[in-house]
């Protein structure tokens, strides 16, 4: 395993955790926090169908940091380089749209990060 490698599996563990952090604040966050993290307004954050939703999108995230995590337990090599592409092109994808349709901080907080880690993982 190259240096970049290494580098990019260390990336896609932070990649995993910051997910399980963002889906802490989805599910668990005061609302002020929520607010200010996602640039919605507090009353928006306050309302039950914004909770609801919210905490929705939380458990999505929460479970796709716990694959990332938990595939390396369970995959090796090649199989495991492919899992981890396949999920952190999905967190690309997503992060993309989240970026045009939320917040643009969601391009360096979220898009970034994944991407680079895939590159490296792929070299």
């Amino acid at each position: 395993m190259n240096t970049l490698h290494i580098i990019g599996v260390i990336l896609t563990f932070i990649v995993a955790i910051e997910h399980l952090g963002i889906a802490g604040l989805e599910i668990f966050g005061k609302p002020e926090t929520q607010a200010k993290a996602f640039d919605m307004t507090v009353n928006f954050v306050k309302q039950k169908e914004a909770k609801v939703s919210m905490a929705n999108q939380g458990i999505y995230n929460a479970m796709l940091g716990l694959v990332i995590i938990l595939s390396y337990f369970m995959f090796s090599g090649v199989v495991l380089t492919n899992v981890w592409a396949i999920l952190l092109s999905f967190i690309v994808v997503v992060a993309i749209f989240g970026g045009f349709t939320a917040t643009k901080k969601i391009f360096a907080i979220q898009m970034l990060p994944a991407l680079i880690a895939l590159i490296l993982i792929l070299l």
